[in-house]
This record gives structure tokens, sequence and C-alpha cells, in this order.
């Protein structure tokens, strides 16, 4: 019985999201390495190695370490590297082939005086976001980076990964494609001025939008997406995905309803769902969607209504006239996330609609 806000999870669906994109990739010839940081669930890691991934991505060196000890042999840490860390790097790069981003020369003269065993090595490259990362035509920055890591025994080029995160900002799949598309030709651009210096080098790029929706991927080498296991509202809205694939929905315990303000109150606020917002095809700022009861699991979504509002505990819930007298104190609604990543994150846990409690990383030393 769910009395507080619970994430669930359609294992079905979630199944089915990672064999798309597994099929994806083996039909144009690139690896996938799949961003972990979304679900950061051992259990749910074994899915993708049941559709061959051998390869991963992660956000930090504690869920590296957290799904190493998973058995998991090649991974890609995608956040530039914390030279403060540098004792569990070594820890991690001699039990596993460990693979790390720089963005600086500094760090690279770093490890080179600091690492104990040898590490793969990817600059970082900014191609739009504006986030880290060398600027895809900063070449004297580059140079200088590989200057640095010619000197090192202790490190490898393996080639430039960027992550194109403003597709998260488009509005349809045209404005997502432009933006995947600039992101290959600018990335594209690196490879060609120093594959002939570095032969083996790969490109590689990552986010879910571009790699939901293009299925042209013979120009780069590699993919790193990872919301693409759950989706959510925003990549609904931006057309990665639809409805019906969207593989996770918060349930929440009505505790009041306002007829008067067509207001549902609901136990689950910012630290269940997070403070991320979209705005949707109306033009409204929301932090989530509504979805019809459907069993232990949900149905369609339920037009013009919202979760239009966050406190700390407390949600509000929009709901149309014909639809807010179905719902009474002690009711369950079930609401689809924003952002299934930062809600995954804070909840730290999954319920499937099969009734299987599945764990994620919690604090993992």
């Amino acid at each position: 019985m769910i009395t507080t806000p619970t994430l669930l999870l359609n294992e079905q669906k979630c199944r089915r999201n990672i064999r798309n994109m597994a099929e994806k990739a083996k039909r144009n010839n690139v690896t996938l390495r799949p961003h972990f940081k979304t679900h950061q669930s051992h259990e749910i890691g074994r899915w993708f190695r049941e559709e061959g991934t051998e390869k991963i991505t992660v956000s930090s060196l504690r869920m590296a370490k957290y799904f190493a000890a998973d058995g998991w042999k090649d991974i890609l840490v995608a956040f530039p590297v914390n030279i403060l860390e540098i004792e569990t790097i070594n820890q991690l790069a001699g039990k596993i082939h460990l693979s790390l981003l720089v963005e600086s020369a500094e760090a690279v003269r770093f490890l080179q005086v600091n690492l104990k065993s040898p590490v793969d090595i990817y600059i970082k490259v900014d191609a739009g976001l504006h986030r880290t990362g060398v600027s895809w035509d900063d070449h004297k920055s580059i140079y200088e980076i590989l200057r640095s890591l010619s000197e090192s025994r202790a490190t490898t080029f393996r080639g430039f990964v960027t992550h194109s995160g403003h597709s998260y900002r488009a509005r349809s799949k045209n404005e997502s494609s432009a933006i995947h598309n600039e992101s290959i030709t600018r990335m594209l651009s690196l490879k060609n001025k120093f594959l002939h210096e570095y032969p083996g080098l790969i490109i590689s790029v990552g986010d879910t939008p571009g790699c939901s929706i293009m299925e042209d991927f013979s120009m780069v080498d590699e993919i790193r997406p990872g919301n693409y296991v759950f989706y959510d509202v925003t990549q609904y809205i931006i057309g990665s995905c639809k409805a019906d694939q969207i593989a996770v929905a918060m349930a929440c315990p009505v505790v009041a309803v306002h007829r008067e303000r067509s207001e549902v109150v609901i136990y689950g606020g910012s630290v269940h769902f997070a403070s991320d917002s979209v705005v949707d095809e109306n033009g409204i700022t929301i932090y989530g969607k509504v979805v019809s009861n459907h069993g232990n699991g949900w149905g369609e979504i339920i037009e013009e209504s919202y979760l239009r509002k966050l406190s700390q505990e407390h949600g509000i819930v929009y709901l149309p006239d014909n639809f807010i007298d179905d719902y009474k104190p002690g009711d369950i609604i079930k609401i689809l996330p924003v952002h299934s990543c930062t809600t995954a994150n804070l909840m730290k846990g999954y319920l499937t609609t099969e009734g299987q409690k599945i764990s994620t990383m919690q604090i993992y030393p």
C-alpha cells in the first residue's frame, strides 16, 4: 500500500526503451555507452547488460565505484576530472578500465605526476552548451592539452567528448535535430583536424533528444544517452518520445481538495520531484503532468491537468472541473515527472508496477 510519495517504474516500458536504443546503435554500427546517472541502480543496469551493453558512462567517481562493484569493467566518468579525488581515481584505475575527461593541460600534468595506474583520457569539448569543456574551435588550448598528454606515460588520449545538453531547451524535433547536427558538424571538424596525428581517435556524443530523434549516426563513433531509460515530460514535449514510453511516474497521496480553485494538494514536493520545470504546449510552466490511475500503474495523460507549484513537501495540482471530483483526501494521484533523472536521484528507489522494490546507489563510500 502506498502511503508516501513513491516513484513507480514500469519495467516493461523501461526494458523496451533500453532495447530500442541498443538496436539503433547496432544498426548504425556505433558504440552505445549509456549514461547510468539517470537510474543509478545495479538491478536496472543489469537490464542493459542483457541487451549487450559492455561500456557505461557515469557522472561521478562515487558512481563509478558503485557500478564497478557490480562487475562493470569499462567506465567513463563524464565530468571534468576532480584532481582532489586522485586517491579514488587510483583505486578505480587499478581495478577497471577507467576513462576520464580533461579540459586543461594543468589537470593532465597533475595526473601525469600522481597516477599509479594507466587511464584513458578524453578531451571535453564545448560544442554549444557553454557549461564545461574546451570550445570546439579553440585549437590552441586543445594542442596544449595534447602536448601534455604526449608527455605522460600514464594517460592515453582516446578522443573528443561532447554533451549537447542545450537540446533540452528545444521544443520540437526540428529544433533538437538542428542542435544535434550543429554539434556533430563541429565535432567532425575536430576529428578531421587531428585524425592524421591520432588515427585512432573517436568522437563521442550524448544527449537523449538527439539520440532518440535522429536515425543516422554514421558520422560518430559512440553515443552516450541516459535519460531514455525512463524518458519524462521534457522529452515528451521536445518530441523525443511518446507519452506511453515514459517509464516512471510519481504516486502521491492527496491531502486536500480545493474545488473553488480547481486545485488538489498532494504530499509530494521539491524534495521528491526536484525543482525542474518546463513550459508546456500551452505556454504554462509545469512541474509534471497528471495521468489517469490504472491499477498499480498509470494510463493516459489527463489533458489540461498539471503539477503547477512545489514547496518542500507540498505539491499543488491543477485539475479541470470534470476531473477534480475524482479525487478526495486519501486517494493516490499519479504524475509524470518533468525530469526523471533528478526525481530518481531524490527518491532513491523504485516500486515496479508488479510490486518489486528496486534500490539505487544511496550513499556509497
